[in-house]
């Protein structure tokens, strides 16, 4: 049974329309599958549909209409239920039908037909400023698996990595390489406290060291730190102190440029390639992998900043104030108006920003999803507000938020070791429970909903930690077909209507549900359908399994059976691959 049987059904209900209500014959039929098995496999809202504009009992119309109803061997039985539902029972046939269909399509069951859509998903993104930690790793894994998911269902998907690699950040990290690698020189420049302080710092600074020994480090400590203004008292925590702070680190950032002169751009691009590479590094591990990394640099090295701020100013959406330029994002639904241009001349992030999205239009994408941290929440509505300014369909522009995941362990928050003392790395977590525990937990709730990580249970191999149950299904399924030691190719001609029991009708309506589960998951953003889906279907194969046995001596229910469980098998493999796990053969 594929989505067939769902169409077949809405056209038989469509004659039943025509002879009831011929002036409403273009209402569109609904079906959808009730939430408790009880009640069919499919249920229809039409009487409802019709009862106001024809001022009738939705009941009674529900029993016109399958008074109408056309006989067809699909369906078993056809009831009205609640309010005035249908709901339709599907014959054993139709049920175990969908076994010859997952075993003809192999991988491309469930698979969406090209749309000819393009869409491009953008995440992870995170400055290139330190590794990876646990956040970055449920943004990588969700977007990830939504760019998948997006792909089965038939999209023509593009995987993209925004790199910050024009800002302020990317000063600070150079800046902080380069005093570390003074220090190696015996050069002691206080190191500024809103610096970067993690370990991976000075080992970017050894090697630089190690490749260029002296040659950035022909100052003195006094030359680095003339006309730098006085840090606070650390234990002061006002605004005041952290202008303060800040205006120290600028003037360090300031003393760099000017020292290092045309060495500057080298030791800049040294620390951005070292942990631009070993962010690739950690996400390729991951199974993450992105067609395109764009550049901000290039937004800039291309005029593009200043002709999207351009363009806002030619269509009256931006304003001078204090010598900056603003742009009216509170028109738009924004708490306040932002800075695109300070007094100094030197754009702000979210003109870089504005760039990148009108970049993104101008590409020729029909769909644009952005996958940010939760903590961007209140960013949406300026950038929305200045796509729609600058004359473009916002409509075209999807946001998703990922909240933060918080490891547990013994039940209690857990406190793992890291190089920087400040994070969880990614590189951590994987090496502690592995990737397919990482990238399945990831995604068991909605991106936007808090997680809980629970270690012990990722490393666990038990039914309760729902990888290893999901997993533990395929490979059940292929120590059957080891020890059957058939031709597999075979099955495809296997009888399915010899299944019958009501655990197998479970399983063949499940096999069913996968097209309409992917088709939900890209709709709605949801990879975490996949997943639950998942777990279902290796819940009832298990029972299945546990209840019956699969090689008996009738050939013809073994071959069913045999073929129900490759079938089984084919669709576990999927929908894991859809989320980046794996699918062994053997636990």
């Amino acid at each position: 049974m594929s989505a067939e049987p769902k169409a077949q059904l809405a056209a038989l209900l469509g004659v039943a329309l025509k002879s009831v209500a011929p002036d409403l014959s273009d209402t569109p039929v609904y079906l959808e599958r009730p939430r408790q098995a009880g009640h069919g496999d499919f249920a229809s809202n039409l009487a409802l549909q019709l009862a106001k504009p024809l001022r009738r009992n939705p009941r009674e119309l529900a029993a016109l209409l399958l008074a109408e109803l056309p006989s067809s061997p699909l369906v078993e039985k056809a009831e009205v239920a609640g309010a005035g539902f249908i709901n339709f029972t599907l014959a054993p046939a139709a049920k175990t039908a969908v076994v010859a269909a997952v075993l003809a399509a192999g991988e491309g069951w469930g698979r969406g037909a090209r749309k000819g859509v393009k869409v491009q998903v953008e995440f992870v993104s995170a400055n290139p400023t330190g590794p990876l930690h646990v956040g970055h790793g449920r943004g990588a894994a969700y977007g990830a698996s939504l760019a998948a998911v997006l792909d089965f269902a038939g999209y023509e998907v593009t995987r993209e990595y925004y790199i910050n690699d024009a800002g302020r950040q990317m000063d600070i990290l150079a800046l902080s390489t380069w005093l570390r690698y003074l220090a190696f020189f015996g050069i002691e420049v206080p190191f500024p406290p809103n610096g970067y302080q993690g370990d991976y710092v000075v080992d970017m600074a050894r090697e630089l060291r190690d490749a260029h020994q002296d040659r950035f480090a022909r100052v003195t400590a006094d030359d680095v730190l003339a006309g730098t203004p006085g840090l606070p008292a650390r234990e002061r925590k006002d605004d005041e102190a952290t202008q303060q702070r800040e205006a120290h680190l600028d003037a360090l950032i300031a003393a760099a440029r000017r020292l290092l002169g045309e060495d500057y751009a080298w030791v800049h691009g040294f620390a951005l390639n070292e942990q631009l590479g070993d962010c690739r590094d950690d996400l390729h591990g991951f199974g993450v992998h992105f067609d395109k990394w764009f550049s901000e640099k290039s937004l800039f090295d291309t005029g593009l900043v200043e002709r999207a701020v351009a363009e806002l100013e030619r269509r009256g959406q931006l304003y001078e104030q204090d010598g900056a330029k603003w742009f009216r994002s509170s028109a738009f639904g924004d708490e306040k108006d932002r800075v695109v241009q300070r007094e100094n001349g030197q754009y702000t992030y979210f003109a870089s920003d504005i760039a990148y999205h009108l970049n993104k239009y101008e590409r020729g994408y029909d769909r644009i999803i952005d996958i940010w941290g939760a903590d961007h929440h209140g960013y949406i509505a300026r950038v929305r507000g200045a796509v729609e300014a600058l004359g473009l369909p916002k409509e075209k522009l999807e946001v998703a938020l990922v909240q933060f995941a918080v490891l547990y362990r013994n039940g209690q928050k857990a406190s793992m070791s890291t190089r920087s003392g400040e994070f969880v790395t990614l590189r951590e977590l994987r090496e502690d429970v592995g990737n397919d525990a990482c990238r399945f937990f990831y995604v068991l709730r909605k991106s936007d909903q808090h997680l809980d990580f629970d270690l012990d249970l990722a490393k666990s191999q038990s039914n309760e930690n729902p990888v290893y149950y999901v997993q533990y299904a395929h490979a059940r399924v292929c120590s059957v077909l080891q020890q059957w030691d058939g031709e597999v190719d075979a099955l495809r001609e296997a009888d399915a209507s010899r299944l019958g029991n009501e655990r197998e009708l479970a399983l063949c309506a499940r096999l069913a549900q996968f097209p309409e589960v992917v088709q939900a998951a890209a709709d709605e953003h949801a990879p975490h359908l996949i997943a639950f889906y998942l777990k279902d279907l290796a819940g009832e194969f298990h029972s299945w399994y546990n209840a019956e046995r699969i090689l008996v001596d009738d050939e013809g229910v073994r071959d069913a059976r045999l073929a129900l469980a490759c079938a089984v098998r084919r669709v576990l493999a999927s929908g894991l691959g859809v989320l980046g796990v794996s699918a062994p053969q053997s636990m």
